[in-house]
């Protein structure tokens, strides 16, 4: 005859009576599938297409390519198509979609770019206007493939075919890096150019042959403050839009 098992056993904690589990919270996407969404993918398509399209007629129009990648609006433009092309293929093979911390910064540096284009550039009344003397009718259509239909059609499919509510303050800080890691970069170009040298400083009110450093580095930091603004208005108004993703109920 064994022996019976003691409930507790020594050096063990005793068996409670009923465990209680704490609750949990499970993401809505780790239980449900996206469903296909060609037409997105189609529609992000043709956004991606027409931003190659603007950087192509810059890299081609004249000068050097090395110049036009120097462009903020270029390479902006540039990623804002890899980004759809990612997002074109996540809507086309129902995976799920991009962080939203990506396509949020994809569309902020695209209509950053086009505001200071429309803004100061392009602005007569600016003290940074620019002049375009090239008359050239393949440039002038560059110039609004960039700075007016790219980011038109990026604020289009934000409203429109993106979940809301996916843009986070704490993110805002993290865009304003590659500016400051542009200007870095442009402000560096131009010391190694020679002086004199055709587009050593790529924008106005950068230029320091002209302005100096004291005052080139205070409109940077006059626009930084605004493009903060602008990305902190760009979070704000992820979440108080309607989703148009959430079916009524």
């Amino acid at each position: 005859m064994t022996a019976p098992i003691p409930r507790d056993i020594p050096d063990l904690p005793p068996i409670p009576g009923h465990v209680v589990l704490p609750p949990t919270v499970v993401p809505a996407r780790a239980v449900l599938i996206p469903a296909r969404r060609r037409t997105v993918a189609a529609f992000r398509g043709l956004i991606a297409l027409l931003a190659l399209t603007g950087v192509a007629i810059e890299l081609l129009a004249g000068g050097a390519p090395t110049t036009a990648l120097s462009h903020f609006t270029i390479q902006s433009g540039i990623l804002l198509a890899l980004v759809m092309l990612a997002s074109a293929r996540c809507a086309w093979s129902a995976h799920h979609p991009l962080p939203g911390a990506l396509t949020g910064a994809a569309l902020f540096y695209v209509v950053a770019a086009g505001l200071v284009h429309h803004l100061l550039l392009g602005h007569a009344p600016s003290p940074f206007a620019v002049q375009d003397d090239t008359g050239m009718a393949w440039q002038t259509a560059a110039t609004h493939i960039l700075h007016t239909a790219v980011p038109a059609a990026a604020i289009l499919d934000w409203l429109l075919l993106t979940p809301a509510g996916r843009l986070h303050l704490r993110q805002a800080p993290v865009w304003l890096l590659y500016p400051l890691a542009y200007l870095a970069f442009t402000l560096a170009r131009g010391e190694l150019l020679l002086p004199g040298s055709q587009d050593r400083y790529l924008y106005p009110f950068l230029d320091v042959d002209q302005h100096g450093y004291k005052i080139a580095l205070g409109n940077a930091l006059l626009i930084g403050l605004a493009l903060y603004a602008l990305a902190v208005l760009l979070v704000a108004l992820d979440h108080i839009r309607p989703d148009p993703l959430r079916r009524p109920r």
